[in-house]
């Protein structure tokens, strides 16, 4: 028995030691200023859409609210701001990375109210436009610091639970603003207040709930990481630390080697995902399932899963170097389309849906993970952190969205069992570059220069 009790109590404490990585304070912050990023999404896009249809705007003119979202793929132009500059009034008390994220939280809360001001029956549709950009924007600029906060902050230890913790409350502020909004609108017109005033009750509880990343920001410190930066800038006039930081963030990509290849695996690693989630919900409907077994099931089961899929990706992402969790996150994610051309063998099969579903959202958030730990390792220098990172994802958003325009073709043309087939094919390209990428020792000098 004696010989036996260090084996067993081995995993155990493996165990726990893993678990309570998401209780470190750090974490926690992180976790908090996810809910608080992934809040606003839907107040400019999903949510307002909705409000929009129920004030009776056309459905051409509701389309063209999508371009309210373009703020979150032009993000890197203003970037280099918050890296080089200081925020108004807020820096010399809170630092250079929280004071950027208050002074944007208090952006993102005023263009909320202001929004709910915007009732779509009294003014214009390109004024309820002009405010939704606004909101984009103001939150666009918050992601911005919450992503170079989260790098500069966190330890290598830490880094993969807080990525976890990130993704997984990311996705708990969408749905607040997005069901909870709705729900909550629905419970103010219960007791017979108006429409319109009960939209613009349910956009000011939204902005109030910005104010928990507010309080974070505030509960949190400074990240030591931030300190050279501000040596490096001191003495040099405003314009040219915002060239320095833009040019430098450029200079410092195509140092890598084989940089070319680095940002085409950035383009193609969610791609397949991006392929078939384009395409979802039109084969969801098409097999006969109505919008409310679709919405149930994405919202209950499907983000359970999601949920679960980030807290796995940080336990892989912690347990594994960076090189081998994205292999398991990107033949995860593409095997799991493979789960649809069975949904579409079986036609009309609520649980055939709900496991594919599941299986597809818990891998997906496993991959997502994956990716935002590869991001974050390619952007280590202090100098130009949020630069780095914004344009990555602008890069990788800007792929996916172009790659997979073509989407509805293609399952025309080959049917839902081939095109979900297709859409697991499309993982490929990326994990070749992958394996190239591994073969010419890219993830070896990743480490080092964390180290």
């Amino acid at each position: 028995m004696p010989m036996t009790a260090p084996d067993s109590a081995t995993p155990r404490a493996s165990y726990l030691d893993a678990l309570s990585v998401y209780l470190k304070p750090r974490v926690l912050i992180v976790l908090f200023l996810g809910f608080s990023s992934g809040l606003p999404l839907a107040l400019s896009g999903g949510t307002l859409l909705v409000w929009l249809r129920e004030s009776g705007l056309d459905l051409g003119i509701i389309g063209l609210f999508t371009l309210a979202g373009m703020p979150y793929t032009v993000k890197f132009l203003w970037a280099p701001l918050t890296d080089a500059l200081d925020a108004p009034l807020l820096a010399r008390w809170l630092g250079r990375r929280r004071g950027w994220l208050v002074f944007s939280q208090i952006l993102l809360i005023a263009t909320i109210l202001l929004l709910g001001l915007c009732d779509p029956t009294v003014f214009s549709w390109y004024v309820v436009l002009a405010a939704a950009i606004l909101v984009a924007a103001a939150s666009a600029t918050q992601d911005i610091v919450v992503d170079a906060f989260r790098i500069e902050s966190l330890p290598e230890n830490e880094q993969a639970a807080g990525m976890a913790a990130y993704v997984a409350s990311y996705r708990i502020g969408m749905l607040i603003s997005t069901a909870g909004a709705l729900f909550l609108v629905s419970y103010f017109q219960s007791f017979g207040i108006g429409t319109q005033t009960a939209w613009r009750w349910g956009y000011s509880a939204m902005a109030v709930l910005v104010l928990i990343g507010t309080a974070t920001a505030l509960l949190a410190t400074e990240p030591e990481r931030s300190g050279p930066a501000d040596a490096a800038h001191a003495g040099q006039k405003p314009f040219a630390r915002v060239v320095e930081a833009a040019l430098g963030a450029f200079k410092d990509f195509l140092s890598y080697d084989f940089a070319l290849a680095m940002l085409a695996f950035v383009v193609l690693f969610k791609f397949t995902d991006a392929l078939s989630g384009a395409m979802t919900a039109p084969f969801v409907i098409d097999l006969g399932f109505t919008r409310n077994e679709y919405a149930a099931i994405v919202k209950g089961v499907g983000l359970a899963a999601l949920l679960a899929g980030g807290f796995a990706g940080g336990f892989v992402a912690r347990a594994y170097p960076l090189s081998l969790s994205l292999w398991i996150g990107g033949l995860l994610q593409a095997t799991a389309n493979l789960g649809f051309c069975w949904v579409a063998y079986r036609g009309h099969d609520l649980s055939a849906l709900t496991i594919a579903i599941t299986i597809e959202n818990f891998t997906s958030a496993i991959g997502t993970v994956m990716f935002v730990a590869y991001l974050s390792a390619l952007c280590q220098n202090p100098l130009h952190t949020a630069t780095q990172y914004a344009l990555l994802t602008a890069l990788a958003v800007f792929g996916r969205t172009y790659l997979s325009a073509g989407a509805g073709f293609i399952a025309e043309s080959a049917g839902w069992v081939w095109f979900f087939a297709i859409c697991a094919m499309a993982g490929l390209p990326s994990l070749l570059l992958l394996w190239w990428l591994q073969g010419k020792g890219h993830f070896k000098r990743l480490e080092k220069k964390a180290a």
